[in-house]
């Protein structure tokens, strides 16, 4: 965990900046020794979104079939996908 105090951000925002990026972790700020912001880079952010977003799916897909809905195996949804690809060539 990366811990920078308000100060720090105020007066050296160019160095947490640049820790941010290069370590792709959230940056902690604190407050008189409080917790009170997270910093992270875009890059670092929408990874962590679309991690989320998928994870998201995947349990719905597991929902859904834990429920009995039809669910499509492996090489069936793999042979659908090449048969668009092709069609589209």
């Amino acid at each position: 965990m990366i811990i920078k105090s308000s100060t720090s951000l105020r007066n050296d925002y160019n160095s947490i900046s640049k820790l941010a990026h290069e370590k792709e972790k959230p940056v902690y700020i604190t407050k008189n020794g409080e917790g009170d912001l997270v910093l992270m880079s875009i890059d670092a952010f929408e990874k962590r979104e679309a991690i989320i977003d998928l994870k998201e799916k995947l349990l719905v897909a597991e929902e859904q079939r834990l429920n009995g809905d039809k669910t499509t195996s492996l090489d069936s949804a793999h042979q659908r996908i090449k048969e668009r690809i092709d069609e589209k060539l």
